[in-house]
């Protein structure tokens, strides 16, 4: 008996290099469809999130126990150590919302690792994606809402310790700052992910440089503090361009984007110039990461 087809199905499926030559051909669909891998990517972490929610939970204890306990450390600090007027809380606490911001940035690749050892890393990269990036999107705005959170218990808390409340308009510049510090470190992560032969190699890279860049910046201590070499790798950090604008805003009502933040061995920079090195340091990341998210793996 013979058997009627449908137009539908007299169509050939869509290859994936067909696929993708379509997107190509209609770019106007392109940017829908990036949009809509992020979100759907983005929706599956905070998914894994909510199975998990004790890592949001010692995300926020760890920077609230930093805060306290180094406040505590140099509470009987003599005045004017840290410049006039200033106590040690209102100056730590841009250094701890900065590096709790950066640590879950360098934390960012482990999910991908593990779901490239699981099997699904390939799954997804076979996949015709609009763009690979929207991995990246997706993991930058998963870090960047969990560093808001932790951020806002930072600046709570440093409150409480006597920093002061920041301004609305300080709230969202620190919020940018913070934003693309945390975009470059996830790529980052996220393209030793795709480089390294597997999470136990991730895991080591993640604490032999946490802690180093940490003391190798300004967060706990200014510049003129340190030795001569120390100042020179301090100031090629980009934890301190980051670290010092938010600096600026707490210790300073009125700034601008002419505003010095930071005064390096070699040069003052000010705000703006904070912000295209930051900026400069992400395109070179995303840059250098392109290629290896066109990797497969076995």
């Amino acid at each position: 008996m013979s058997q009627t087809l449908t137009p539908t199905q007299l169509e050939p499926s869509l290859s994936p290099d067909t696929a993708i030559k379509s997107k190509m051909e209609n770019p106007s669909n392109e940017l829908g469809d990036f949009l809509q891998e992020t979100f759907a990517l983005t929706k599956r972490l905070f998914i894994q999130l909510q199975r998990r929610p004790s890592s949001l939970i010692a995300g926020i204890i760890q920077p609230f126990m930093w805060l306290v306990l180094f406040s505590a450390l140099f509470y009987n600090a003599p005045n004017g150590l840290f410049g006039e007027q200033i106590n040690y809380a209102k100056f730590l606490a841009p250094g701890i919302i900065v590096f709790t911001a950066f640590s879950g940035a360098l934390n960012a690749g482990l999910p991908i690792m593990f779901d490239r050892e699981f099997g699904f890393l390939n799954r997804l990269l076979v996949a015709p994606l609009a763009s690979r990036y929207s991995i990246v999107a997706a993991s930058t705005l998963y870090i960047i809402t969990l560093s808001l959170i932790q951020a806002a218990v930072i600046v709570a808390a440093s409150a409480v310790l006597g920093a002061g409340w920041p301004s609305l308009a300080a709230t969202g510049a620190m919020t940018l700052v913070v934003f693309l510090i945390v975009l470059g470190v996830t790529a980052l992560s996220l393209g030793l992910a795709f480089a390294l032969p597997g999470h136990i190699e991730l895991l080591a890279v993640i604490f032999v440089t946490n802690l180093p860049l940490l003391f190798a910046s300004t967060a706990l201590a200014p510049l003129e503090f340190m030795a001569k070499w120390l100042q020179i790798v301090a100031s090629l950090n980009p934890l301190t361009y980051a670290i010092e604008p938010i600096r600026y805003l707490y210790l300073n009502a009125e700034w601008g984007l002419g505003s010095t933040v930071l005064q390096t061995p070699w040069a003052a920079i000010n705000f703006a110039g904070v912000l295209l090195i930051l900026l400069a340091f992400d395109g070179l990341i995303l840059l250098t990461i392109q290629p290896l998210l066109r990797r497969r793996f076995a």
